[in-house]
């Protein structure tokens, strides 16, 4: 990684870790900032080195806050993943990666046999929950469903993202990144992260 991507990287980490911005939009408003709106995907950085430099900025700046708020939502997270069992789900994103703060919204991927069974499943548990759609380079658009649920740990309401997916697409979804870490868990993979938990939790192989 080059001197220009690396100082993107870092740009890209303060955005998420401070303004809860997800990997892609943190990229491109960085680059933006940097003069490189037209900036080509192969000169941004990648989300490995993004979250490198997230949790380089959370030990530097937030090392005596970020553990708690990590907790408190992945322990929202895994009353979810039990909640949503018959829609087979994973936490993905910051609270599974370990870089969560209170500012990031929750990320919980559905694998269902049918999409409809999602929608019926929200609509019964009555949560607020709101459908929009979300385009993929190459794929079909992903449906999410969205709302604020309340985290007593936190003291206020966190974003959670209900993106789902064909039943089919779990095997892929559960490849490692390059150093074998997983990107998702599900719920007896969270609770052993919650078991294991100490300082700034990472996701183990």
């Amino acid at each position: 990684m080059n001197d220009d991507t690396a100082a993107l990287a870092a740009a890209a980490a303060v955005l998420v870790a401070e303004e809860g911005l997800e990997y892609a939009e943190a990229k491109r408003k960085a680059a933006r900032a940097a003069g490189r709106r037209g900036a080509r995907r192969i000169e941004l950085p990648s989300d490995e080195a993004v979250e490198e430099a997230v949790r380089e900025h959370l030990a530097v700046f937030h090392a005596d806050t970020q553990p708690a708020e990590l907790r408190a939502l992945r322990e929202l997270a895994l009353s979810w993943l039990e909640r949503l069992a018959p829609l087979r789900p994973h936490l993905a994103g910051a609270a599974w990666r370990g870089t969560a703060t209170r500012r990031s919204a929750l990320r919980i991927d559905l694998y269902c046999d049918d999409p409809k069974m999602a929608e019926i499943e929200l609509l019964n548990l009555r949560e607020g929950f709101e459908p929009a759609s979300q385009s993929r380079p190459g794929a079909e658009p992903l449906v999410v469903w969205s709302a604020a649920v309340p985290c007593r740990a936190l003291g206020e309401p966190v974003t959670l993202h209900l993106l789902v997916h064909d039943a089919v697409a779990q095997r892929g979804a559960l490849q490692p990144d390059a150093r074998g870490r997983p990107w998702r868990g599900d719920a007896a993979a969270l609770r052993r992260l919650l078991d294991a938990e100490t300082g700034v939790a990472e996701v183990a192989p």
